[in-house]
């Protein structure tokens, strides 16, 4: 019986332990997300120096949705969130292997460029390889997040720095 603070605990503010974040992955819920294949997780190799799990859809949209107290936010073709990681610092991604598992980034296929929706702005949309940018961020999902508007990363001090929401202006939200 454990009696003094959890020692898998990954992250204090949403409660993510390693127990979680491995049920998580191996959920339902996560094929649906990310393809039946797991879209790259596991024994694939590293892709446009990305390693473990990728977002890979269809079409690479950036959308936006009016979340709660943080107002529009961008989202993903399916409404999940999408952050960013302040150690990129608009240059390039640096959340790879085990952080990449945790917080999957936004990729295209090969050859495919993302598209905007909603009041994104199609100019402040890119790549850093094959992960979607927005206003030079790099963009990424959160694993906890288990539905569309869900916000649990935003905040969180997590691999190695902390992320945040953008706003459809390409601006950081730090509320």
């Amino acid at each position: 019986m454990r009696t003094g603070p959890r020692d898998d605990l990954l992250d204090s503010r949403s409660g993510l332990t390693a127990t979680t974040l491995r049920r998580s992955i191996e959920a339902a819920g996560f094929a649906r997300r990310f393809g039946p294949s797991g879209a790259g997780c596991g024994g694939s190799a590293p892709r446009a120096g990305v390693a473990g799990a990728s977002h890979v859809t269809k079409t690479a949209t950036v959308k936006t949705r009016k979340v709660g107290k943080l107002g529009v936010i961008l989202v993903n073709s399916t409404g999940f969130t999408l952050y960013m990681f302040v150690p990129d610092h608009q240059k390039s991604v640096t959340c790879k292997g085990q952080c990449a598992v945790i917080w999957p980034p936004l990729k295209v296929k090969k050859g495919q460029k993302p598209t905007a929706g909603g009041t994104a702005k199609q100019k402040l949309l890119g790549t850093d390889g094959r992960v979607v940018t927005y206003n030079r961020w790099p963009l990424y999902t959160y694993i906890t997040d288990h539905k569309p508007g869900q916000v649990t990363g935003q905040g969180v001090d997590n691999s190695g720095g902390k992320w945040f929401v953008l706003s459809p202006s390409g601006r950081v939200i730090k509320k």
